[in-house]
């Protein structure tokens, strides 16, 4: 096949795991997930990838202790500080998808400083799901359709994908071609619901903190070989 993929998603997973396998505290796991995420970052942007969305923050990780969830919020704000550069020298634009609301307001300040000293950027797009849920980001699609639709602004027969698509968090991301998964679980953990319909799900061993550019190439290539099909048959791809 030998293709490669416009849009790719990553499950940042493993952290804490190899945090215990080191003896450390399963902060350090964070800590050390944070420098792949610069090296990932790179390599994506130097194979040409045009979308790389991260999930960095579920709406189910606020149930983790109170104390692992404040320095994760503070791990953030330090990595958007100190890797604004090199969004900048890569001529990436950063985006993010979520309940911004909800996060801490130094966390949403810093995240909206980069958004807004990035966005004529013209390279990759790195987006980071924050507070995000995929259920949430589709119901709040449904009740954002059914309040225009009481209020006659959209006729119940005129909603279909387009519309639905037009309401959700991910409203500007193309559909993910592929979806990447570290630490050998093999589920999607309500991570873009809606755009994963047609993604080839990669799953890898490997935890997060030790995945390497070298990972990413191999997720890459093993995408290149896939027959990509969208309910049609092989046959019908050929003619």
């Amino acid at each position: 096949m030998n293709h490669q993929p416009k849009h790719v998603a990553i499950i940042m997973d493993g952290n804490g795991r190899w945090a215990k396998k080191q003896g450390k505290k399963r902060f350090m796991g964070h800590n050390r997930g944070a420098k792949t995420v610069k090296a990932v970052v790179e390599e994506a942007a130097h194979q040409g990838i045009e979308n790389l969305t991260l999930f960095a923050f579920s709406t189910e990780n606020w149930n983790r202790p109170k104390e692992e969830v404040n320095l994760l919020m503070k791990l953030l704000v330090s990595s958007l500080r100190k890797e604004f550069k090199q969004l900048i020298d890569n001529n990436i634009r950063l985006c993010s998808v979520g309940n911004l609301e909800s996060l801490p307001s130094l966390v949403k300040q810093e995240l909206l400083f980069v958004i807004e000293k990035t966005k004529s950027n013209n390279g990759m797009t790195l987006t980071l799901a924050l507070n995000y849920g995929g259920k949430e980001e589709i119901l709040e699609a449904v009740k954002a359709i059914a309040r225009k639709v009481k209020n006659s602004i959209i006729s119940p027969e005129k909603v279909d994908e387009s519309t639905i698509i037009e309401h959700l968090y991910t409203r500007n991301l193309p559909p993910v071609d592929l979806l990447i998964r570290t630490s050998g679980e093999e589920r999607i953990s309500n991570f873009l619901l809606w755009h994963l319909a047609y993604a080839e799900l990669y799953f890898t061993k490997t935890l997060w903190p030790d995945f390497t550019k070298e990972d990413l190439q191999k997720a890459l290539i093993n995408y290149g070989k896939r027959e990509r099909r969208f309910g049609k048959t092989s046959e019908q791809l050929t003619t």
